[in-house]
């Protein structure tokens, strides 16, 4: 069975929005960094802390998407901004990247972080998580680029994403067991390392070693490997969400959305049994449309939904597939873009950072770079992991 009619339509119309969000910030051709957010239905702006924020991720996945969108020339911005970044850091010349750029046209060397004048105490102020290195998306840019390499046959990229993955092996493998850490958390220079394992961060991972494919990275991918099936709860049909700052790996009293449906399209022939965690989404994450990030079942957060409808077709369940990508449509801001959520706000049950003393990681209903991606890559049928269709 194939995706409905309208679907094809749908990704039309969001791979324009993407390609028109690069035109608009970038009309010269320079390399470029795209807002994560527009303004919500209420608001004239973004709320400074994210107004010049271009998170790492979201421009990933943009990148990804306007290739398959077979916009190759606006996703190559992005890609040629992600290639500077890794050469030109204002402190660190390890070839990481950072959680967040500044958007807009990439022109000063080295890189501009995303910032906002305090006014009440007349001050520059930063974010120390925009700051830092996740190291999930340091292997997202990876992906992104590899995905680049294979549409532009351009090895500039592959030696981008090769540089990535050794910062990765260099900086956050595990001392106590398989897998790789969170990465690094602060402001310059002196970063913290992140203790606790993301079985989400090890996902990716396994999927940039496996495209790489050269002895060290294979053997970084085993490692995560090693750690992702662990983190299956073979009696529960889900993945625990990663280890404590211990290193002890979680139990499933708290599952989250993407840890459940990445492992599905991020290994190539994922064991059946994992199949039970589509299962495990719906019974705890589901809500009606489509998923919440979290079991606390507060709203509808618009990216995973089209995680999930990817995972469907992935699985070749077409028909509920497009009853999520029936749900995306409904979410599209006069932009073209998607919502971030259906509500207003979206909690998720983490905390941002270290320094978070309460959960404090939240979606609002705002135009989203990353919610858009997803449901191009949705609709399209495009699996970011492999860089190939779902089918």
């Amino acid at each position: 069975m194939s995706a409905p009619a309208w679907a094809d339509d749908l990704g039309r119309e969001l791979c324009r929005a993407l390609s028109g969000a690069v035109e608009r910030t970038a009309p010269d051709g320079d390399p470029v960094f795209l807002a994560s957010y527009e303004p919500g239905p209420d608001e004239k702006e973004v709320p400074p802390p994210l107004r010049s924020t271009a998170f790492s991720y979201d421009n990933a996945l943009a990148a990804t998407a306007l290739a398959a969108c077979g916009d190759l020339r606006r996703a190559r911005q992005i890609g040629e901004a992600f290639l500077v970044a890794i050469e030109s850091d204002r402190t660190f010349e390890d070839g990481r990247i950072r959680n967040a750029y500044r958007a807009g046209p990439v022109r000063a060397r080295p890189v501009l972080l995303p910032g906002w004048w305090d006014a009440a105490n007349k001050r520059w102020s930063e974010d120390r998580y925009q700051d830092g290195t996740a190291t999930g998306n340091v292997a997202w840019v990876g992906l992104a680029l590899l995905n680049l390499r294979d549409a532009t046959q351009d090895p500039r990229f592959e030696k981008g994403a090769t540089r990535l993955a050794a910062w990765i092996r260099a900086r956050t493998a595990r001392h106590n067991g398989p897998g790789f850490t969170g990465g690094l958390d602060g402001y310059d220079p002196d970063q913290a390392s992140l203790s606790w394992a993301s079985t989400e961060h090890n996902l990716d991972i396994v999927a940039l070693g496996m495209r790489l494919g050269k002895p060290d990275d294979r053997a970084m991918a085993a490692s995560a490997r090693t750690f992702l099936d662990a983190a299956f709860d073979e009696r529960a049909g889900c993945f625990r969400m990663g280890t404590d700052t211990e290193g002890h790996m979680r139990g499933i009293e708290a599952v989250a959305l993407d840890t459940q449906l990445w492992p599905l399209l991020g290994v190539v022939d994922p064991p059946e049994a994992w199949r039970r965690s589509l299962s495990c989404a719906t019974t705890r994450l589901g809500v009606p449309g489509g998923f919440d990030f979290n079991d606390d079942r507060d709203g509808l957060w618009v990216e995973g939904t089209a995680q999930a409808a990817l995972a469907y077709r992935s699985v070749q369940n077409e028909a509920t597939a497009g009853e999520l990508l029936q749900t995306l449509s409904g979410q599209r801001a006069p932009s073209g873009w998607l919502y971030a959520s259906r509500e207003a706000r979206l909690t998720t049950g983490l905390r941002i950072g270290p320094a978070s003393t309460q959960d404090d990681f939240f979606y609002f209903r705002r135009p989203h770079l990353g919610a858009t991606a997803w449901a191009a890559l949705a609709a399209l049928g495009h699996n970011p992991f492999t860089g190939g269709r779902v089918q």
